[in-house]
């Protein structure tokens, strides 16, 4: 009974301890590509919190509700289920159980998500979920969106805030969306204008609006390659876990 309770011991000491990992930051920047790569090669869960905004404004549309109309927004904030997989290898998401990976990423919904993320009242719903996913992950959970570290979980164990040039943000953002349409051209002028309009709204609203927190760690990744940035950030969680 004792060696079982020395062995039960040992195993709880060599567990690695849970964290909870804040990343923030503008599209581009590798917020989605680094969270991922983290959660993974530490065995950390992982929420895309853009998608779930993506996904109630998909419904939105799919709904027929204005999404120019804040009050009819908040009116059907409550009313679609969004369920968010957190398997970093795989993450999934769901809108009245139906998959819905696909249709979130259409210009369609990528036009509309920042006049529809803006509502509070859909600003809280999803808030709620967020923190809801984030209290339930075991082992900790990797969580990037764009007011994780200074709305949605303020007291993350890590905050990291990325950021590129624009010039870098849009060479990587055209890079998907050609990936995405089949080797497509794509004019960077006019995604790096479409990136700096989507900047100035979701820093300008006034509901969780997109800054760095004040003791969230900058990284800027512009001359970053992907397998530093997440290094980068790996060491900053190792550093806070041996810290304790």
């Amino acid at each position: 009974m004792a060696a079982t309770s020395r062995q039960a011991a040992s195993e709880s000491q060599d567990a690695p301890v849970p964290v909870i990992v804040a990343v923030d930051g503008p599209s581009g920047t590798g917020k989605s590509s680094t969270s991922r790569a983290v959660a993974v090669k530490l065995g950390l869960s992982y929420l895309d919190t853009g998608a779930q905004y993506r996904a109630i404004t998909w419904w939105m549309l799919k709904h027929g509700v204005d999404v120019r109309d804040a009050s009819a927004v908040a009116a059907a904030a409550d009313r679609p289920e969004i369920v968010s997989g957190t398997d970093p290898v795989d993450p999934t998401i769901t809108v009245d159980g139906a998959d819905a990976a696909g249709p979130i990423r259409t210009q369609e919904v990528t036009d509309a998500v920042s006049a529809v993320s803006a509502v509070p009242g859909v600003r809280a719903r999803i808030t709620e979920l967020q923190r809801a996913i984030a209290a339930g992950a075991p082992t900790g959970i990797v969580v990037e969106g764009r007011d994780i570290g200074t709305t949605v979980l303020p007291d993350a164990d890590v905050k990291i805030f990325l950021t590129a040039s624009p010039e870098a943000r849009a060479a990587r953002r055209g890079g998907e969306l050609k990936a995405a349409g089949g080797g497509q051209g794509v004019d960077l002028d006019a995604t790096r204008e479409a990136l700096l309009k989507r900047d100035a709204a979701d820093s300008g609203r006034k509901t969780s609006p997109l800054r760095k927190a004040d003791d969230a760690v900058e990284v800027d990744t512009t001359e970053l390659a992907l397998d530093q940035v997440v290094e980068c950030v790996v060491t900053l969680i190792e550093e806070k876990r041996q810290a304790g």
